[in-house]
């Protein structure tokens, strides 16, 4: 049988990155953007997303590494850069670094999309920041960006975990 040799090249690391990530493999998926590094093969944003991406469960910590090795690379983040970022912060219970992840993407005027803004009110309602999430809603409203189900599902139960507590 003939073997076939794969090229590394960015577009190979990216498939593989991708693979990772449906996989959920993410160490793996950080060991091939090492190895990227390490073969000075050029890391894309759709390389750094999908590595995030594959941090998505909990490894928030991973996500926010990438996130500053972006910026040290002088990769361009994007929406799904932050969106990726803030669900590995939402899954990991980390509201705060959701909420100022959210903020930084405000400031580098990165857009927003529907999902975003709800990953960080989940992210408040997980906490148990119903202010937080009432704020963000109250901003979400002045910055006429669309209200869901999500949304105001999320900001329900962050008040009502409240409520819970203070019966007890």
């Amino acid at each position: 049988m003939a073997h076939c040799a794969v090229e590394s090249n960015t577009i190979t690391f990216n498939a593989a990155i991708s693979s990772c990530e449906k996989d959920g493999k993410w160490e793996k998926a950080l060991e091939l953007c090492n190895l990227m590094a390490q073969r000075k093969v050029e890391s894309q944003t759709i390389t750094f997303n999908a590595a995030i991406s594959a941090c998505e469960k909990g490894e928030w910590m991973r996500a926010l590494q990438l996130i500053s090795r972006m910026a040290q690379d002088e990769v361009e983040s994007n929406t799904i850069t932050f969106s990726a970022a803030i669900s590995c912060c939402e899954s990991g219970g980390e509201w705060e670094k959701a909420s100022q992840l959210f903020h930084v993407m405000e400031q580098n005027k990165v857009g927003s999309n529907a999902i975003t803004p709800d990953s960080v009110i989940s992210a408040c309602e997980k906490g148990g920041q119903w202010q937080q999430a009432l704020g963000l809603v109250e901003k979400m409203r002045h910055d006429n960006l669309v209200l869901n189900v999500i949304t105001y599902t999320s900001v329900i139960s962050a008040c009502q975990k409240v409520g819970q507590r203070q019966r007890r």
